[in-house]
């Protein structure tokens, strides 16, 4: 990636699980004294970093910490910016027998936030990323000074969603001979489309892995699906009105929440922002890049100054 670094580090999970998490930073200002320095020490089995805060970056379902690559190349040059591969995605531990439940990815976030010394943090999630984030914040006010919401709903999905979805992840015509039949599957082919989307077929291609028979995902079905689960058949506004510090509540006018739910999001959060990105499906920091920081770059200059 042209004119950004970017550096692994392990982060200690609930349970034992291994995280890896993903900080972006300009070459020049890496190392040496200044804003970015970080120090970093073995303790209670996991990596505590000292810092001055920062941002953490959520995926959402199926996805990965490289999906914010854009967006951390522009917050990466006024703060510390991290993203974090989920429990079950990316280059993290995918424990076979879990959990994938909601109180593990909440205990996985905060663990990343307490072990890199990204506190007072700020939290931008995408769809199950940001369900997470707000959870997090309702649960820890001391660790959060602000909140980015991106195209998550906080009413339960729906027993019926969550069977549309294990039918849809069983289509997949796995393996894919290439990247280039990632990308047409998922960009043109795949059933559920109603018009082409080539960002959505990049953005698949981003979450696969070549085999010895093809290329494969890098998360597996029943897994996902259980993580699903915490809010497919669950409603989180009750966590969502104890969110204390500013928050931004970002839709696309195409995605999965609609207006009306949002800005009943935004009543019920304290300290709740609107705003909605044009010609933006769900994926919305990913196939609108500049729509999406232009409504959410204001916000994080008044409620985090650098």
């Amino acid at each position: 990636m042209p004119g950004l670094m970017v550096r692994r580090i392990e982060v200690t999970g609930s349970g034992g699980v291994r995280l890896a998490a993903w900080e972006f930073a300009e070459p020049q200002k890496t190392g040496g004294a200044g804003r970015r320095a970080v120090r970093c020490a073995g303790r209670d089995g996991g990596r505590r970093c000292s810092g001055e805060g920062g941002v953490l970056l959520l995926h959402g379902l199926l996805g990965r910490a490289a999906h914010w690559a854009d967006t951390a190349r522009w917050l990466s040059a006024r703060y510390r910016t991290i993203a974090l591969d989920q429990r079950g995605h990316g280059r993290s531990d995918k424990p076979v027998s879990g959990p994938y439940a909601r109180e593990a990815y909440v205990a996985d976030a905060e663990a990343a936030v307490e072990q890199l010394g990204l506190a007072p943090v700020t939290l931008i999630g995408h769809a199950m990323g940001a369900l997470t984030a707000w959870q997090l914040a309702a649960r820890r006010p001391d660790l959060v000074r602000a909140l980015v919401i991106t195209d998550m709903r906080a009413s339960a999905l729906g027993a019926a969603t969550q069977r549309e979805w294990s039918e849809w992840l069983g289509s997949w015509p796995v393996p894919f001979a290439t990247l280039a039949d990632v990308r047409k599957w998922f960009g043109e082919d795949d059933p559920t489309l109603e018009r082409p989307a080539p960002a959505r077929g990049d953005f698949y291609a981003e979450v696969m892995a070549e085999r010895a028979d093809g290329w494969r995902p890098l998360f597996f079905r029943r897994q996902m699906l259980q993580a699903r689960e915490g809010y497919a058949h669950d409603a989180h506004w009750e966590e969502l009105a104890q969110v204390e510090c500013p928050a931004l509540v970002v839709r696309g006018l195409d995605g999965a929440l609609g207006r009306a739910e949002a800005q009943e999001m935004v009543r019920v959060l304290p300290r709740g922002r609107y705003a909605e990105v044009p010609d933006a499906g769900h994926l919305i920091h990913y196939d609108q890049p500049d729509g999406w920081r232009r409504v959410t770059e204001p916000f994080l200059e008044a409620a985090v100054p650098a």
